[in-house]
């Protein structure tokens, strides 16, 4: 039989169309697959687009105890395609009962080796504009609540952020403004005068945000959430408000059954905190309430910092300056040390940076690693941590270590035995009218110069106590570093690192 071109058209269009249909069946066989695996980490590819609405994220929870499936439930009751989000560092044991359904999500950040990148990426898995940051044990009463909370954040069009309510537990939220100063390793708390706008929170509180903002964060989902979220976000200049007409109701009241399991989840939001610190490298916090916690070096430690090389610290070149851990033990230090100076007879003077850093900031420069003290060669017999140092050291009553130095005739004082923060002690001499010495270091400013800057020593202020000084200061600092040093500050070694002009950084 003869087959016409219409009839080969019409069977190779059949032909099409059953190969379409079957590619679209095999796809929504796997479709379906994956919604009965959705309640398994990792099951579920982003979302090509995200759609209005709230997803809610569950990320601080403790696996010995919480109460994840009644927040979920919670939510759920109230919005039953209500999206949730719950992210763990480890797959939670024991295991957490949560309702089979896609609308809610488990996902754990410590990636599997068999599974694909996006498995342990939490932004993958929000469909929603807006994410909505949820402390465990909070529940939902009406959602009015959600919609308050979305309406307020339209409302302010850019002029905030985030918008927070608080939810109802012993200790009332506490609006707070925040200041990061990553150049100087320090976070200070101050109150804020309104809650209409300010950069921190303190207290139990859920807070909404675009997703799309809190997912560009360096480090969106590190804990303790909210205090790594404001850090994060007062560096952008970001603000938040909280709204008095929502609040937000608690399942149960305390959290943990009992005092064990209350000294665990301290014990782990106090790891967290310290780990956040020194993941953003912050080493003194200030609170509202005055009290300063620090995160950097102390006598039993080593110190924040490693070998100089080139003059040039290696916190220089990340833009940062001495961490105030270590600028605290100098100030100890140098205290300490010129008090004895001054028991025992011996005539000393600020040299180098840091008589610079005095007539500059009455302080260490800012940036400096170490103390540097002229001392009377002939005054050292006086002194009897000195008189004994022909070699080895030694550890007074107080943990310093004074020691001879190696590298040339002049004398070291450590913080600790752990800690080599330093006082250098440089003996010099006088030698038909010039003030001279055995051991010269490659520093422009180790040079001779004249007695009559010592004749007579005169009180200077210096990180907090009255030391002395060489007289006539600026003249002596231009002798030592160039006209004009005072009142231009630049680092060390400016062909390594130089300081700009209006104290920011180029490389």
């Amino acid at each position: 039989m003869r087959i016409t071109v219409c009839q080969s058209i019409i069977t190779g269009a059949i032909v099409v169309n059953l190969v379409i249909l079957y590619y679209v069946s095999k796809t929504q066989q796997r479709m379906m697959q994956k919604h009965k695996e959705f309640g398994r980490p990792g099951s579920r590819k982003p979302p090509a687009t995200r759609s209005l609405g709230v997803t809610v994220l569950i990320r601080e929870f403790e696996d010995f105890e919480n109460y994840v499936s009644e927040v979920v439930l919670s939510f759920r009751k109230q919005k039953p395609e209500q999206p949730v989000l719950i992210v763990a560092d480890e797959l939670p044991y024991s295991p957490l009962m949560l309702p089979d359904t896609p609308h809610v999500q488990l996902v754990v950040l410590n990636p599997s080796p068999d599974q694909p990148a996006y498995v342990s990426k939490p932004e993958f898995y929000v469909g929603t504009e807006h994410v909505l940051i949820v402390p465990d044990g909070v529940q939902l009463d009406s959602v009015r609540q959600l919609e308050r909370l979305l309406q307020e954040l339209k409302a302010s069009k850019g002029k905030v952020q985030m918008v927070a309510a608080p939810v109802q537990s012993s200790s009332a939220i506490q609006c707070l403004n925040l200041k990061v100063n990553l150049r100087e390793w320090t976070v200070v708390y101050s109150s804020a005068t309104s809650c209409k706008k300010c950069s921190a929170l303190a207290g139990d509180a859920v807070v909404l945000l675009p997703t799309e903002d809190f997912f560009n964060l360096s480090v969106p989902l590190a804990k303790p959430l909210l205090t790594s979220l404001f850090i994060q976000t007062s560096l952008r200049g970001w603000t938040v408000k909280v709204l008095d007409d929502v609040t937000f109701s608690s399942s149960r009241r305390p959290l943990f059954s009992s005092a064990h399991n209350q000294w665990k989840a301290d014990s782990h939001d106090k790891s967290n905190t310290a780990q956040l610190f020194k993941d953003f490298g912050i080493k003194r916090v200030v609170h509202a309430d005055g009290r300063e916690q620090w995160y950097g070096c102390n006598k039993e430690t080593p110190r924040c910092f490693g070998t100089v090389h080139d003059d040039t610290p290696d916190y220089l070149y990340r833009n940062r300056w001495t961490p105030p851990c270590c600028l605290k033990a100098l100030r100890e230090t140098a205290k300490y040390v010129i008090d004895i100076l001054e028991a025992s007879g011996v005539r000393y003077w600020l040299e180098g940076g840091t008589l610079l850093g005095a007539a500059r900031h009455q302080d260490i420069i800012p940036w400096d690693y170490d103390v540097d003290l002229g001392i009377y060669l002939e005054d050292i017999p006086n002194c009897n941590f000195l008189k004994n140092l022909d070699s080895g050291s030694i550890v007074d009553e107080n943990g310093y270590v004074w020691e001879k130095a190696i590298e040339g005739d002049f004398y070291r004082v450590q913080y600790s035995e752990s800690n080599h923060l330093h006082v250098d002690l440089w003996p010099f001499y006088p030698q038909n009218g010039v003030m001279t010495k055995d051991t010269w270091m490659d520093h422009k400013q180790d040079v001779e110069f004249p007695e009559h800057f010592l004749k007579p020593l005169v009180p200077m202020q210096f990180a907090g106590i009255t030391a002395y000084a060489p007289n006539n200061y600026k003249s002596f600092l231009e002798l030592k570093f160039g006209e004009g040093v005072v009142e231009n500050p630049q680092y060390p070694n400016p062909e390594k690192k130089k300081l700009k002009l209006g104290n920011s950084f180029i490389g």
